[in-house]
C-alpha cells in the first residue's frame, strides 16, 4: 500500500514539475512576444508584409512570362517577314531589356526576403549614381535594408563626397551638395527595406572620388553602419 502511495506521489510531483516547466516556457515566450511588440514587431504584420513582397515577385514573374511570349511572337514575325526586320529587331531589343530589368527586380526582392548569409543589422543594399539634366547635377538612388526583419528601425542617413578641389583634397557634406530647394534631412523608417532618390549638385572644380555613407540608427540594439564607395566612372 505504501509502495502504491509512493508511486502515486512521484507521479503527482512529476506532473507538477512538467506543468511548472510548461508555464515557465509559455511565460518566457509571452515576455519575448511583448518585447517584440514593444519594438513594433508583430507576427501578423510581418507575415502580411512578407506575403506582399512575395506577391510583388509573382507579379514580376508573370510580367516576364508575358514578355517572353511576346518575344517568341516577334521572333516568328521577323522570320516570316523580312521586310519588317528592322522594326521587329528594335521591338525585340526593347523586350529583352524589359525582361532583364524584371529579373533584376525579382533578384532584388528575393534578396530582401532572404538576406545573404543571414547577416544581421543595417546595410546599404544598393547605390546608384546617374547624371542629371543639368551640368554638375547627379541623381542618387540609395537602398537600405536590414538583415533580420525582427523590428522597425528608424534613423537618418549622412552622405559626404571626398575628392579633389582644384588639386587639393576636399570633402563636402551632404548639406553642401544640395540644390537650392533641397532638404538637408535624410530620415528613414522601415522594417524590410527603403529606397531613396536624392539630387546632388557638385561644386565647380570638384572631382569626386569617394561616396561616404553613414546610416545612423536611432533604434536600440540596431547598430549604425558606415560604408564607402568609389565614385562611379559612369557618373562622370
Amino acid at each position: 500500500m505504501k509502495a502504491r502511495y509512493r508511486i502515486s506521489n512521484i507521479g503527482v510531483k512529476l506532473g507538477f514539475r512538467v506543468a511548472t516547466l510548461l508555464v515557465v516556457l509559455c511565460g518566457g515566450y509571452l515576455i519575448f512576444e511583448v518585447g517584440r511588440l514593444q519594438a513594433n514587431y508583430s507576427i501578423v504584420d510581418a507575415f502580411l508584409e512578407k506575403e506582399a513582397l512575395y506577391g510583388v515577385i509573382q507579379e514580376l514573374e508573370d510580367e516576364v512570362a508575358a514578355f517572353e511570349r511576346q518575344l517568341i511572337l516577334l521572333e516568328t514575325e521577323r522570320t516570316l517577314n523580312q521586310e519588317a526586320y528592322t522594326l521587329v529587331e528594335a521591338d525585340l531589343e526593347e523586350l529583352r531589356r524589359k525582361i532583364q530589368e524584371q529579373w533584376e527586380e525579382i533578384a532584388f526582392y528575393r534578396g530582401i526576403l532572404s538576406p545573404d548569409g543571414g547577416q544581421h543589422g543595417l546595410r546599404v543594399k544598393d547605390l546608384k549614381l546617374t547624371k542629371g539634366n543639368e551640368d554638375r547635377h547627379y541623381n542618387v538612388r540609395l537602398v537600405l535594408m536590414q538583415g533580420m526583419h525582427d523590428r522597425h528601425v528608424v534613423g537618418e542617413v549622412d552622405l559626404s563626397l571626398a575628392g579633389a578641389q582644384d588639386g587639393a583634397a576636399m570633402t563636402y557634406k551632404f548639406k553642401e551638395l544640395l540644390p537650392v530647394d533641397g532638404n538637408s534631412k535624410w530620415l528613414f523608417a522601415f522594417k524590410y527595406f527603403q529606397d531613396f532618390d536624392r539630387e546632388l549638385v557638385l561644386p565647380k572644380g570638384f572631382k569626386p572620388e569617394k561616396v561616404n555613407i553613414q546610416v545612423i540608427s536611432k533604434t536600440k540594439s540596431v547598430a549604425s553602419v558606415k560604408e564607402s564607395f568609389d565614385w562611379f566612372a559612369g557618373a562622370g
